[in-house]
């Protein structure tokens, strides 16, 4: 078994790790059943190889034992953007028989995540991905992983990602936002329908969330109450920040007093008023007295005069 070490972005914000989590629970949810996924796209530079990898690390971090298989043997991308290094033996050497699945596979530097690279170009890839070679290597190693993540070409290019798609459980596709018209994304579905493969979900890639609107607002009630999720940051104050802060503490304690003075006006306001009602009931209460006196002396008078 080959060891490589993968070289990954580590200032992931808290979008990206809640977006890959709630991915991982979705495929979860999607049934026991469901253990070898295909990762596919409509076209390429949409993010289907950033998404697989997420993904398969989210699995890995979860504690599953996870196995990323590189599928796009007509151009990979993972050996040159995670700066592995030089790969020995790869997907295509095990599809023409030349080594073992074993010796293609590498143990990566993420705890329970194993990779298989795609290896040299072959002439034909989708007829050694539509081999038994291929069918047989998902059984095996269904058998030794939780999950599997197989890193397809993007299906509304080349047939490759459908073919590999018929031995999987599921396929999520990859659609960047605002890029791919929706009649081609109905086709690319119509495709994976016609293979037989279940399509397990549709991962929106590429979302602006400081754009105007729902994903707006989303992105910025996280970022207000979460603050900077997952950077390495000092929180420690800097002088500018010290003297920011003095002036803020300064002018919440005289908006304190100023709330306190007009407390006090108030509740002297309060009282006033409540003495004015006092002197108003008693001068009513008076009038009252007055007015039944001289009703009782009225009566009195008319006793007297009859």
């Amino acid at each position: 078994m080959q060891e490589v070490t993968l070289h990954l972005e580590q200032r992931a914000d808290f979008h990206i790790k809640e977006a890959f989590k709630t991915l991982r629970s979705n495929v979860e949810f999607c049934g026991s059943d469901v253990k070898i996924v295909a990762v596919t796209s409509c076209t390429p530079h949409e993010g289907k190889t950033s998404v697989a990898m997420e993904m398969a690390k989210a699995f890995a971090e979860a504690g599953n034992r996870t196995l990323l298989i590189d599928a796009d043997m007509r151009k990979s991308v993972l050996v040159g953007r995670y700066k592995t290094g030089a790969i020995k033996y790869g997907l295509s050497h095990c599809l023409v028989g030349k080594y073992r699945y074993s010796d293609a596979m590498c143990q990566t530097n993420i705890s329970r995540l194993y990779m298989v690279f795609s290896g040299p170009v072959p002439p034909n890839p989708s007829e050694l991905l539509g081999s038994d070679r291929f069918v047989d290597m998902l059984n095996v190693m269904r058998t030794a992983f939780d999950y599997i993540i197989v890193d397809t070409p993007p299906l509304g290019s080349v047939i490759d990602a459908a073919v590999v798609a018929k031995h999987c459980d599921g396929t999520v596709l990859v659609v960047e936002s605002n890029a791919v018209n929706y009649r081609f994304v109905q086709k690319v579905k119509e495709q994976l329908d016609k293979s037989g493969s279940r399509i397990l979900g549709v991962v929106l890639n590429k979302v602006d969330l400081n754009k105007k609107g729902y994903y707006g607002h989303y992105g910025k009630y996280y970022g207000k109450y979460y603050g900077k999720y997952g950077y390495d940051v000092d929180t420690r104050p800097t002088g500018e920040q010290s003297q920011k802060r003095g002036r803020n503490a300064m002018s919440e304690r005289l908006e304190g007093s100023r709330q306190l003075t007009v407390t006090e006006r108030t509740d002297r306001l309060g009282h006033s008023e409540m003495s004015e009602s006092a002197e108003r009931f008693r001068s009513v209460e008076e009038t009252e007295r007055f007015v039944k006196s001289r009703g009782s002396e009225k009566k009195t008078a008319d006793i007297r005069l009859s």
